[in-house]
């Protein structure tokens, strides 16, 4: 519910900068090779088939939002939907698991464009930028909250900017004909395409968790979230189609890791190809800077309503000192141990799950959020299709990444059913 003592000092302005913050980070950066590899010339369709999952399941996040004003955003939500039982209590520690996905997809992303700067990338300097890109944000969350925010507003403002110069640049150098149907995938292979890179469009559900801080939410929580998430999309259908008509294909899946980067060389040159690389590295260390933020006051939430360990359950000048700690050190595993695909597969799939569980929330409660009954069910149909046919397909080409999948699940859920038996002993209301 709406909380009294929230002071309401975000516009409009600042809600969509939120949610565009939260999609515009590394995502972009990491995945837009791993889309060329599977669609080919049909990238722009890939990201819009993504983007349309994405949009269908903003009307859920912005009925719920309007409804039940709560930080606790999506676990607040599901927590409503499904009355705080074993389902409800493992998504949300699912949840916070796919966050740490998504700073392991940053990272990876990070040491990509940054080793460009040197002349000889190795085994061990990849590790090296991997840890530290996050390593830093680590100390700097744990040194200054304030610092976090400053930080971001600027980082996310250069990133926006620097995207936009390529496509205002890059139309002059498109060839459309290596846009045309002849140069795209099997439908099939597109349609995977933009389930992989989906993790693009995460994000914009942080509007929720702001949702308390919003002036006339009514009014511009919807807007927040429609207007972040098409306006997102258009730019990534854009950046797409000026990278995939500018590139020929087989030197973009040559530098898949960079992609953004080599596209940026025929019309600015090395000095177009330097400046997205810097770029690149400001907006993937950004987009861990937030999500590490975000993150640990998530578990800070789930562990003060004990479904995490107390230790979690703890904080110094309002900082979540554990709960980071324990973030980087797992984000560290996952980002040294699995490649690129694998955790591209993993974030998406994460969130396809997570999302689909969100929209059938919408859809249980559309009475008592004023929500119609039809999109939430389409949206819900259609994200767990997308999810059912993204784990057939990584069933049969990447069985490893399936099988770290669920044993993210099982973990999930296995943590909830014997830490719940355990030591909390029974369910309970959450207050968050």
């Amino acid at each position: 519910m709406e909380s009294k003592a929230s002071p309401r000092t975000i516009g409009l302005i600042g809600a969509i900068a939120i949610g565009i913050g939260g999609m515009v980070g590394g995502g972009i950066f990491a995945v837009l090779g791993e889309a060329i590899s599977f669609a080919g010339g049909a990238t722009p369709l890939a990201f819009a088939l993504a983007g349309l999952i994405a949009l269908l399941t903003a009307y859920s996040y912005a009925k719920l939002s309007v409804r039940f004003q709560n930080r606790g955003g999506t676990v607040f939500f599901i927590d409503q939907a499904f009355q705080h039982n074993l389902l409800s209590g493992g998504l949300n520690l699912f949840l916070w698991l796919s966050y740490l996905v998504t700073i392991a997809l940053y990272a990876k992303a990070f040491s990509s464009y940054a080793a460009t700067f040197f002349d000889t990338p190795s085994t061990y300097l990849t590790h090296f930028l991997v840890s530290g890109a996050i390593l830093l944000p680590m100390m700097i969350n744990l040194i200054s909250s304030s610092f976090v925010s400053r930080s971001e507003t600027i980082i996310v403002v250069i990133k926006l900017l620097l995207l936009l110069l390529i496509m205002t640049v890059g139309t002059a150098t498109i060839d459309t004909e290596r846009l045309s149907p002849q140069h795209w995938q099997p439908a099939m292979e597109i349609f995977i395409a933009g389930m992989v890179i989906f993790v693009a469009f995460e994000g914009f559900e942080l509007i929720a968790n702001a949702a308390e801080e919003i002036k006339h939410p009514a009014k511009n929580l919807p807007r927040a979230f429609y207007l972040s998430v098409g306006g997102v999309l258009l730019l990534y259908i854009g950046i797409a189609a000026i990278v995939v008509g500018s590139v020929p294909q087989q030197q973009l899946i040559a530098a898949q890791d960079y992609a953004l980067a080599i596209a940026a060389e025929p019309s600015l040159g090395q000095t177009g190809f330097q400046l997205v690389a810097i770029a690149a590295v400001l907006a993937t260390l950004s987009a861990i800077n937030a999500t590490l933020y975000g993150n640990a006051r998530l578990g800070y939430l789930i562990a003060r309503e004990g479904e995490l360990p107390k230790a979690l359950d703890h904080e110094q000048r309002h900082i979540p000192i554990n709960g980071i700690l324990t973030i980087a050190i797992i984000s560290l595993v996952l980002a040294n141990s699995i490649d690129l695909t694998e955790i591209a597969i993993l974030g998406s799939a994460g969130f396809l799950l997570i999302f689909s569980v969100v929209n059938i929330s919408a859809f249980r409660l559309r009475a008592e959020i004023g929500a119609n009954g039809i999109t939430p069910i389409i949206a819900a149909i259609a994200s767990t299709l997308a999810l059912l046919v993204l784990l057939l397909q990584t069933a049969k080409n990447n069985p490893l990444a399936l099988a770290i999948f669920f044993g993210f699940v099982l973990s999930a859920f296995g943590f909830e059913w014997l830490y719940g038996r355990s030591v909390r002993g029974h369910w309970f209301h959450r207050s968050y």
